[in-house]
């Protein structure tokens, strides 16, 4: 979906003339904050469950969401 355009699904950074001047820099930082919260840490399903046991079945509503939300536990790894 192209956030720069007409789809006010986004109404924060706005639409049209009046768009927001920031949203090339805020699409820039949340890829690094993502980036760097993979980088430093080691995620883990809590329970020890394995990847084959988690519920993906989608919910019902306007767009696919999960029904039941992923848990993920952050580990520090050191490295």
């Amino acid at each position: 979906m192209d956030f720069r355009g007409q789809n006010y699904e986004f109404i924060p950074f706005g639409s049209g003339r009046r768009i927001c001047p920031g949203i090339s820099f805020a699409v820039a930082i949340v890829e690094v904050a993502i980036a760097n919260l993979l980088f430093h840490f080691d995620w883990e399903v809590p329970g020890g469950t394995n990847a084959e046991e988690l519920d993906m079945i989608e919910g019902f509503g306007m767009s696919a969401n999960k029904r039941t939300p992923l848990q993920l536990v952050p580990k520090a790894c050191f490295s």
